[in-house]
């Protein structure tokens, strides 16, 4: 290989920048990078620590090589190890996890916005993993493209060439410059180096941190047309409405209408292939939040991400309970858990100059529960500063029947890295009018954030009002009629040479609710960690005894449980917590959480254990339960949930997962066992069986089925 070039920086603010290598002959994608285009090539520039040693040269050298012809943009990886064998990688599924395995990771900042990129990562077994980052440091890795890779191990490491189409992306024809970074994992080590932004500051995924690659010019994007046909079918057999199929066509078209904005367009849509949603019992007074898992709902699901959720606290701490969606997917095509047939769909996304914008439309058919219904969303943000924006949202529809609703909202994000000294400060506000039905009274919900979140030092201040009748058509909000308080503080050092320790958390949180037509207290939460340790083993003791106490008021009866109702009045109850987990990178883990102490009128003990086995990278097989057993002197009551999952990849293109649940509320056994085959890249095949079962109380393993489903899909993907 060629010697390293010299790398530029941008001025004050130590970026690299780098040309990229036109190159003329082929690349035969066999990840040995034996090509003479490889050869004849120069590295990016060396690689910096982010940590355990910041600034420091990484442990392990690191090969990076930037080529393009006309229609390809090539990355290549020599990943030098001098303990080849040590090597960690546990999936070569498509979108697998490989958080806990050796990997790379890249950015591409294509209009330079320092705000959103694609992602794209694998790791040394060669996983396929893409994504969208938006929000200069969130990232959605549902948004799935056309590329490839593949990866060699050899005696000195690893090696991985990539290779992805300029059509699969979205960039100005007038720019020739793009922004870049790139991270190296070396797990067993708990080793993070970066070509730009190795600060402890600085998440690999806020985009402002990037370098940058020149000289993209000359570049091909064809028409921007990608025509997917799928043909889909299901048989259902129902213990009460007996058997029924289906068997339809469908199309899905993605068209660039300029270089930077995107139609996507759906007709006769069918999710046969989406995952099960995971069971969750509901022990709280307030709505269970479960996450979008429909791929047309999820490409570009940043550009309608809005100012009135968050800040997500650290894992552990539960979440205020009252974050606000002015648009929540799932009230599109679901309705109290049925399915509720799309007929099309469109969306338009991308960015107009400065501006970012989402405009969707879809429609659904009627069914035994509603009419066939049009749902509109539209978003815009205006970009401003490095990192900031202000936006609009603007929805109408409603999901049940006889019932229509809009909201109107309007929000502002500031955000910079470059508080006293290069520390980041985050500032969000936003306001929502959500009616429905004509309701214009008490209908708003309005609030704001600030946050410090930095690596020592985490602390924010979170205020939020909902009022009684905010209801956002198709949005989703937890509760109503309050007004919400949260402060909280984070202090998280890095001590040297203490017991193996990687990094120390001590957290302190406080949630406050209040009702707006009282003003009276709701309920509130002193959350305290006193130790949170994670060591360079991987090994993390996150609580010893986390101390929590709680106030609740119930202004009406509340049934926790079967045949268990808690009366109106005042409740204060300390709870504590362990919990310990170990490194994923070792072939069997797991997780233990212990609570215990006063609990409502009574008091209850809490267990979740998991344990997680695999045989890399074919076999991944883990076992979860959660239960909780509470006396009060309503009356007893015991919630299960139980699940498994054993996932079987036989290749980098043909995977199969299984997930089992149960749970003790709904009493349903449920299997789920899907095939995925990936014909080539943008062309699959699905097969999909669900199986329930129902406990009749006969025995304690005596159930009898209940329905049983059947469904496939093939999409076959036409590039022009």
């Amino acid at each position: 290989m060629a010697m390293p070039l010299l790398v530029l920086h941008v001025s004050g603010q130590d970026r690299p920048q780098v040309p990229a290598i036109r190159i003329s002959e082929k690349i035969v994608l066999d990840g040995r990078l034996d090509e003479p285009a490889w050869d004849a090539a120069t590295p990016i520039g060396d690689l910096i620590q982010q940590q355990p040693d910041t600034g420091q040269a990484p442990s392990e050298n690191t090969d990076i090589y930037v080529l393009f012809d006309a229609d390809t943009l090539y990355i290549g990886v020599i990943a030098h190890d001098s303990e080849p064998d040590r090597i960690i990688a546990t999936s070569m599924a498509r979108d697998g996890s490989i958080s806990s395995d050796d990997r790379i990771e890249i950015l591409l900042d294509t209009f330079r916005d320092q705000r959103n990129a694609y992602y794209f990562a694998t790791n040394p077994a060669g996983a396929s993993v893409d994504g969208l980052a938006y929000g200069n440091g969130k990232l959605n890795t549902d948004w799935d493209t056309i590329w490839d890779l593949r990866t060699q191990r050899t005696d000195d490491g690893w090696t991985v060439e990539i290779a992805i189409p300029f059509k699969s992306l979205s960039f100005p024809a007038n720019d020739s410059t793009w922004g870049f970074n790139f991270s190296r994992n070396i797990y067993r080590k708990l080793e993070q180096d970066r070509w730009s932004g190795a600060r402890l500051e600085a998440d690999f995924l806020n985009v402002s941190e990037a370098g940058s690659i020149t000289g993209l010019s000359g570049l091909n994007q064809g028409m921007g047309l990608d025509v997917r046909p799928f043909i889909a079918g299901s048989w259902l057999s129902n213990r009460e409405s007996g058997d029924d199929h289906d068997f339809d066509p469908g199309l899905d078209i993605f068209y660039n209408i300029t270089p930077n904005l995107k139609f996507t367009g759906t007709i006769n849509t069918d999710f046969g292939e989406t995952e099960v949603d995971a069971r969750q019992i509901n022990l709280s007074r307030f709505s269970l939040f479960f996450p979008e898992k429909r791929a047309f709902f999820l490409e570009d699901a940043g550009v309608f991400d809005f100012a009135s959720t968050g800040p997500v606290p650290p894992g552990g701490i539960a979440g205020t309970g009252a974050d606000v969606y002015p648009f929540f997917s799932r009230r599109i095509g679901l309705l109290q858990g049925e399915e509720v047939p799309m007929i099309l769909g469109g969306k338009l996304t991308g960015t107009i100059g400065s501006r970012d914008v989402g405009i969707l439309y879809a429609q659904t058919d009627s069914t035994d529960l509603v009419g066939k219904k049009d749902f509109i969303v539209a978003r815009f943000k205006q970009n401003i500063f490095e990192q900031s924006y202000i936006g609009g949202i603007f929805t109408d529809g409603h999901s049940t029947a006889g019932n229509s609703g809009q909201t109107y909202g309007v929000d502002l994000h500031l955000a910079t890295s470059n508080f006293l000294d290069r520390r980041n400060l985050v500032f969000d506000a936003y306001l929502l009018k959500g009616k429905t039905d004509g309701i214009s009274e008490k209908d708003l919900s309005y609030g704001f954030w600030i946050r410090y979140p930095n690596d020592k030092w985490d602390a924010k201040f979170v205020f939020r009002e909902i009022q009684e009748n905010f209801n956002p058509g198709i949005g989703f909000v937890q509760r109503k009629n309050v007004r919400m308080y949260r402060v909280a503080g984070s202090y998280n050092p890095r001590p040297k040479n203490f017991l193996n320790i990687q990094q120390a958390f001590h957290d302190i949180y406080y949630t406050h609710f209040e009702r707006l037509d009282t003003g009276k207290v709701e309920s509130y939460e002193l959350y305290i960690t006193p130790l949170d340790w994670h060591f360079y083993s991987g090994d993390s003791l996150h609580a010893l005894a986390d101390v929590s106490h709680r106030f609740e008021r119930l202004f009406e009866p509340f049934r926790i449980a079967p045949g268990v109702i808690l009366p109106v009045g005042d409740y204060r109850f300390n709870r504590s917590k362990f919990v310990v987990s170990t490194a994923r990178k070792r072939p069997l883990s797991g997780s233990l959480n212990i609570g215990w102490g006063e609990y409502w009128s009574g008091h209850a003990e809490e267990v979740s254990l998991s344990f997680t086995y695999k045989l890399p990278p074919w076999i991944t097989a883990s076992v979860r339960t959660r239960q909780t057993f509470a006396h009060l002197p309503e009356g007893d009551f015991t919630a299960r949930v139980h699940s498994a999952t054993l996932n079987l990849t036989l290749s980098r293109s043909l995977t199969f997962s299984n997930l089992v649940q149960y749970d003790n509320r709904s009493r349903i056994l449920g299997w789920q066992s899907r095939m995925h085959w990936t014909i080539k890249p943008g062309s699959d095949f699905f097969v999909s069986f669900n199986q329930g079962w129902e406990h009749d109380n006969a025995g304690r393993f005596s159930f009898y089925p209940t329905e049983s489903k059947v469904s496939v899909k093939l999409q076959y993907t036409f590039r022009f």
